[in-house]
Formats: C-alpha cells, sequence, structure tokens
C-alpha cells in the first residue's frame, strides 16, 4: 500500500539499487533534523544527460563549501546516477544526487563527528509549467516576503533551505497566481521555488545575479542567448523593472525555458510567449542531443 504513494523510480543508498519507495534516512540524519544537507539535479531527455558534469561540478563545490567534501569520484557518480535511470526503466527523468551531514554514533551536536550520506535517485521527469500550458505560460506573483538572506545561507549552494519559498507559494495561491518570486531587502526581484529568472527590455536581457541560485539552466540560457547574439546583464533587477518586461521567462531543470506571461495578474507584452523566449527555448532543446553538451545514459554504465 505505501507503494502507491510513491511515483515509479529507482534509488541508490548504501552501495546499492533500491526502489524509490525504499529508499529511506534515519531520523537522526542532520539532513532531515537541520536541513543540513546538499543536492543536485540533472535530466535526461531522450535517453541522454543533459550538462551532466556541469551539475557535478556544482555538487563538488557545494560539499566542499559546506564543509563535507564528497568522497565519491566523478565516474562513480556518472555511473551511481545512470544506474538509477537504467534501473527504473526511464528515458526522461529528473536526476537527483543528494549529500547529508549523516548523523553520528552518539547523536553528538558536533557537525564534524558526523558521516556524510550519499543518496540518488531517478523519478520521472517533472515540468514546473507542463508542455501544453506553455503558450499560456506562468503567471507570477512577486512576493512582499524576502529571501533568506544571502549572509546567511549562500544561494550558490543547492540547499533544501525553502521555508521562504513556501511562504512565498501560499501567498501567490492565496492571491490567485500559479507560483512566486522572492525579493531582496532593497526590493530587486531573485528567484522562485527552482527557477531562475530574466527579463527584455530594450537593451536586451537582465537575469539577477546576487543572492540567487546560478542554475545551470540560467547558464546554459546566457550561453544561448550568446549564440543568438542577445545581450545578457547579469545585475540587480528591480521589482518595477521586472513588472515592465518586454518579455520574461524562467529558467530550471525542470521544464528548461519556461514563459512568464502574467507578473501580478497583468500581462507581460501581449501575454505570449515572447520572440526572443521562443528563440531560445527552441535553442535549449536542440542542445540536448549535442555531444557537446549531452551524452548517452548507456554510456556511462
Amino acid at each position: 500500500m505505501e507503494n502507491e504513494i510513491f511515483p515509479q523510480g529507482s534509488a541508490w543508498m548504501g552501495g546499492k539499487f533500491i526502489d524509490i519507495s525504499d529508499a529511506k534516512i534515519p531520523v537522526l540524519d542532520w539532513g532531515f533534523l537541520r536541513s543540513d544537507a546538499t543536492y543536485d539535479v540533472a535530466h535526461v531527455w531522450n535517453g541522454r544527460f543533459f550538462r551532466l558534469d556541469i551539475h557535478i561540478d556544482r555538487f563538488f563545490a557545494s560539499t566542499k563549501k559546506l564543509r563535507m567534501p564528497c568522497k565519491f569520484k566523478r565516474q562513480e557518480i556518472k555511473k551511481i546516477l545512470a544506474g538509477c535511470v537504467r534501473k527504473a526503466n526511464f528515458s526522461n527523468a529528473y536526476v537527483e544526487m543528494i549529500q547529508t551531514r549523516g548523523m553520528s554514533p552518539t547523536f553528538d551536536r558536533d557537525p564534524r563527528k558526523s558521516r556524510p550520506r550519499f543518496i540518488a535517485f531517478a523519478i520521472p521527469f517533472g515540468w514546473i509549467l507542463k508542455p501544453e500550458d506553455f503558450e499560456k505560460g506562468l503567471d507570477i506573483a512577486v512576493s512582499n516576503i524576502k529571501r533568506i538572506s544571502p549572509n546567511s545561507v549562500d544561494p550558490t549552494v543547492k540547499n533544501y533551505h525553502w521555508l521562504d519559498l513556501i511562504s512565498g507559494m501560499y501567498d501567490a495561491y492565496d492571491r490567485g497566481h500559479y507560483t512566486v518570486l522572492l525579493t531582496d531587502e532593497k526590493n530587486n526581484v531573485l528567484e522562485g521555488p527552482g527557477f531562475n529568472v530574466f527579463s527584455l527590455d530594450n537593451s536586451g536581457l537582465t537575469t539577477p545575479n546576487n543572492g540567487v541560485l546560478k542554475g545551470i539552466t540560467r547558464m546554459s540560457a546566457i550561453e544561448l542567448a550568446a549564440e543568438l547574439n542577445i545581450n545578457v546583464s547579469s545585475k540587480p533587477l528591480p521589482v518595477e523593472k521586472f513588472k515592465s518586461s518586454l518579455e520574461a521567462f524562467a529558467t530550471s531543470t525542470a521544464g528548461g525555458i519556461i514563459p512568464i506571461t502574467k507578473i501580478n495578474g497583468k500581462k507581460v507584452g501581449n501575454g505570449k510567449p515572447g520572440k526572443i523566449t521562443n528563440k531560445i527555448k527552441k535553442l535549449y532543446w536542440e542542445k540536448h542531443v549535442d555531444p557537446e553538451w549531452s551524452e548517452s545514459v548507456d554510456d556511462l554504465l
């Protein structure tokens, strides 16, 4: 009966592959009790990992910044992740690697005495916005709820500190919107739950540069824009400037380039995905078969 609450999927824990429903951590793990963990999410599309090495680079950097360097080598991680995809028999998948602080045998409060735990899993590919809704686009509420300060939690380390984002999501739902974008203390827009944002004006694209995760899809969008000779600036993005965007889009592993067509209920442009958004989106999906941007799951096993 318990398996019915889980999606199809496969996980790797403790040196072996298991069904996703059997992937559990002890209640005393600091990842659960303290949100003391980092993770990264890659994806597989049509049997190919997209920019996997860059995701692993960020994962290694995150574990190092949290002072619990990952003990697994790059090729070991690749084989584990590919194994999760293969065991689940997926062509398209959301693939996550996690490292928690773990726990000490005596439940000591000194984090240095805990033993880090590595976990990986693959589940069906997930979308922030389903493909059939892309023409409709995202209706985003800009919330007055502030993102956790980067002086407190480094946003470049992918983390599970989501209570500010979850509070913002409820704020958006209460106001009748699809999702939320949080701001900083200077009223600049930052990021949403699992996505970065871009705004287009007559000078080109702008994406926030401080207080945000430097998303892999965000980085990809910047590179794709350069291929298309579209100027991109990484700098603070005031709320009012964002609201006056000619076009806007979100970037995430969970869906790629995602049009934003309403901000606080007001249409962005004509309320449809814009030309620049569509150009970058098209090139993004074309890169999924480019061997410089992707690699076959089979080649990693």
